[in-house]
């Protein structure tokens, strides 16, 4: 399955095995420490091991509330992907990079500070970048 269609099913009952591997893989692109791919998900500092399962390719969680997580984190990916087709670097720097749409704070800095809502901030900034 694409990054876009989970994107697109994510808040629906899809094969969450199949969405630990590609979320583990988006992190690693983007280079996230630990305690950034926790945030990222909602997760406590202490949950480690939730990574470490998704990580072996354990289901990631059927919760609401990290399945809207997981959609918002795809479809950056995918702005991502459609904003710099032919500049992978750019792709997957770009959320450690500062932006001035962001007070001066990576992307990754504006998710971890305001948490979901910053979640969101990001994805609205690709999506209107992109002219949705």
């Amino acid at each position: 399955m694409a990054y876009a269609q989970i994107a697109h099913t994510a808040t629906q009952e899809i094969n969450r095995e199949k969405i630990a591997p590609m979320l583990m893989k988006m992190f690693e692109l983007w280079t996230l420490s630990t305690e950034e791919q926790l945030d990222a998900l909602g997760l406590s500092k202490e949950n480690r091991t939730a990574l470490k399962r998704y990580r072996e390719g354990h289901a990631i969680s059927s919760g609401r509330d990290m399945l809207d997580r997981v959609g918002n984190l795809l479809a950056i990916h995918k702005n991502l992907r459609l904003l710099f087709p032919r500049n992978p670097e750019l792709r997957y720097t770009w959320m450690k990079t500062r932006n001035k749409a962001f007070q001066g704070r990576t992307p990754v800095e504006a998710i971890q500070e305001m948490g979901f809502p910053g979640l969101l901030y990001v994805r609205s900034y690709l999506d209107r970048a992109r002219g949705e």
